[in-house]
């Protein structure tokens, strides 16, 4: 399949990234960190989008890795990488802003895992928005396996951002209504007026 191997690269490239970013702020001694989300402070804005590449230690990007890679090759997959690029960026902005404006006083947000619920509520919602029986069939198959994440958006342990979760899963259902607009693009332009 043509968008295979994008996909995959894509994937093996972003997860790759997290990781080196990981060790960078290991060795640094977490200076990373303070470019999570802190609410409602305006210059924290900024932060929106370096906060989904980032973490708080190995055992939180560990967490993160298998599911967003698996969830973002599936959509890359079915989307294309272009498309699949365009949900992400709504999905981490509506998840981060979602955690500027409701998250804790004095707290500290970073992590993939607002994108990683977003690209699950873009999975289970596209087959439905396209009227695609595949897709359809792909997100009750991923409903199947990641569908127990979705208890994550519930208020839980004062650790985790059920904030960025619920924004985040929010964004991925904006964002398959938002694609179905979009019309996608021909593998081969037409050629009109060409003997």
């Amino acid at each position: 399949m043509s968008r295979a191997k994008p996909a995959l690269f894509l994937m093996l490239g972003w997860t790759a990234l997290l990781w080196v970013l990981e060790i960078a702020d290991s060795l640094s001694g977490n200076a990373l960190d303070t470019f999570g989300i802190r609410p409602r402070e305006l210059p924290e804005l900024a932060d929106i989008i370096p906060a989904a590449f980032l973490h708080f230690g190995f055992g939180h990007l560990a967490a993160n890795t298998v599911p967003l890679f698996v969830l973002g090759f599936l959509a890359a997959l079915r989307t294309g990488v272009r498309r699949f690029l365009a949900a992400v960026a709504l999905i981490t902005v509506v998840s981060g802003l979602g955690v500027w404006l409701t998250a804790s006083p004095h707290s500290n947000t970073l992590g993939a895992s607002g994108v990683v619920f977003g690209i699950l509520g873009f999975l289970l919602t596209r087959g439905f928005t396209d009227r695609s029986l595949p897709d359809v069939l792909i997100g009750l198959g991923v409903a199947v396996l990641y569908g127990s994440l979705l208890w994550g958006v519930l208020p839980g342990a004062g650790d985790v951002s059920w904030q960025g979760h619920l924004f985040g899963l929010a964004g991925g259902v904006l964002a398959a209504f938002a694609l179905r607009a979009l019309p996608h693009r021909s593998a081969r332009p037409a050629v009109s007026g060409v003997p």
